[in-house]
C-alpha cells in the first residue's frame, strides 16, 4: 500500500484551506495512506469555517504510519504545538513550519516509509528568515534527498485534457491538449540566463524529461525551445542554438532519446497545444510558463524531475489574499495528488 506524505507549506496561505476542501469533501478516497504534516489548528479552524467534519487521525509517531489502514493522518511535529499562523499573513512561524514539516517527510522518504511527496505553497522570504537557508522546496529538497542541485529539473505540466478547451489556438484545428514544460533554468535574473544554459544543463534536463514522458506512457520527441527569437534565424540573432542547444541535442540522440529542435519559441507552443509533442525544454522560465498557464492556470502540477522520491506542488503560491474568501481553485491540489499517486505507483 502506498503512503503519501503531504506538507502543508505555509499554514497562513492556502495550504490548509486546500487539504481540508479536498479530503473532508472527496467522494471517492485513495486507496493509500496520506500522511499530513503541519500543524493541527489551521486545520481546525478551516473546518469549522466551512463546517466539514475532521477526516483524519492524530499519529503521534509518524514512523508508525506504515503499520495503519488506509485513510487520512496527521502529524503535528512538537517544535510548531503551541505556535500561532494567523490565516492570510506571511510570517516568520509560517515558514518555520513549511521548513519543519518538510525535514520531517524527508526523513521519512529516506528511511522507506513513505513514497511520494506532495508539498503545499510556502513564501519564500519567510521560510529563508526561519532558517532555512534555501530559494524555495526544489533545491531543498534536491540537497536534502542528496540529488543535488544539477540533478533535478523543474517541470510543470497540465492535468485536464479538457481544460483549454475553450481556448483553441487554431480554430479549425482540434483542441487543445496537455502540455507539459521543462525548464533548463528556474528563478535566475534574465539577464543571466544565458550564462546558465550550458550543453550539460540541456542534457541533464532532456534525459530526466524524457524519463518522466515514458513513466506517463507517452511517444514522440521532446521538442526543445531555442533562446533567442526564431531560434537564432541561423546564426544571425544569436549563437547559442548552434554552439550550445544544437550539440545538446546531438548527444541526446546518440543516447537514443527521441529529441527534435530548436525551435522558436513562438510557434513551438502552437504544435505542442495540438499534441504534436508530449513534452517541451524551454530555456527559461517565462518563456515556458506563459504559455502553460494561458492552458492550465487552475489545475498545473509541480513536478520535480530527478529526485530519488515522487514530489509535485500546486503550481501557485500561498495565495494570502484569498484565504478564507472560498474564491481559490483546489484543481490543481487535486492534479498533484493524482501525479504523486501515478509517480509513485510507477515507481513502486
Amino acid at each position: 500500500m502506498l503512503t503519501l506524505c503531504v506538507t502543508m507549506g505555509d499554514p497562513c496561505g492556502l495550504g490548509p484551506e486546500l487539504v481540508v476542501r479536498h479530503f473532508a469533501q472527496a467522494r471517492r478516497r485513495g486507496d493509500e495512506r496520506v500522511l499530513l504534516l503541519g500543524p493541527a489548528a489551521p486545520l481546525h479552524r478551516e473546518l469549522k469555517r466551512l463546517d466539514l467534519p475532521a477526516f483524519f487521525e492524530v499519529l503521534e509517531n509518524p514512523e508508525t504510519i506504515g503499520r495503519q489502514e488506509a485513510g487520512v493522518y496527521l502529524h503535528e511535529p512538537p517544535a510548531l504545538i503551541g505556535l500561532e499562523f494567523p490565516p492570510g499573513e506571511p510570517t516568520v512561524q509560517g515558514g518555520l513550519a513549511a521548513g519543519t514539516s518538510l525535514e520531517a517527510a524527508i526523513g521519512l522518504l529516506k528511511a522507506g516509509l513513505a513514497h511520494g511527496l506532495l508539498t503545499c505553497p510556502l513564501n519564500k522570504a519567510m521560510f529563508q528568515a526561519a532558517g532555512f537557508d534555501f530559494p524555495g522546496h526544489t533545491e531543498f529538497l534536491a540537497e536534502r534527498l542528496g540529488a543535488g542541485a544539477d540533478g533535478v529539473c523543474m517541470h510543470l505540466c497540465g492535468h485536464d485534457p479538457e481544460a483549454g478547451a475553450a481556448f483553441k489556438p487554431d480554430p479549425e484545428g482540434p483542441a487543445p491538449q496537455v502540455l507539459r514544460v521543462s525548464l533548463v533554468t528556474t528563478h535566475p535574473p534574465l539577464r543571466d540566463v544565458p550564462g546558465l544554459v550550458t550543453q550539460e544543463r540541456i542534457l541533464a534536463c532532456l534525459r530526466l524529461t524524457a524519463r518522466f514522458v515514458a513513466t506517463l506512457g507517452l511517444v514522440g520527441p521532446v521538442a526543445v525551445c531555442g533562446l533567442n527569437p526564431h531560434a537564432g534565424e541561423s546564426g544571425r540573432i544569436g549563437s547559442e542554438e548552434d554552439e550550445i542547444i544544437m550539440p545538446a541535442i546531438e548527444a541526446a540522440r546518440l543516447e537514443g532519446l527521441d529529441v527534435a529542435g530548436p525551435f522558436p519559441a513562438d510557434t513551438l507552443f502552437h504544435f505542442a497545444a495540438r499534441g504534436d509533442y508530449p513534452a517541451v525544454l524551454a530555456m527559461y522560465h517565462d518563456q515556458g510558463l506563459a504559455p502553460l498557464k494561458l492552458l492550465h492556470f487552475s489545475q498545473a502540477v509541480n513536478v520535480t524531475l530527478g529526485l530519488p522520491h515522487p514530489r509535485t506542488s500546486p503550481d501557485h503560491g500561498t495565495g494570502y489574499d484569498l484565504v478564507g474568501t472560498g474564491k481559490a481553485s483546489v484543481r490543481s491540489f487535486q492534479a498533484a495528488l493524482d501525479m504523486v499517486r501515478l509517480l509513485a505507483l510507477a515507481k513502486a
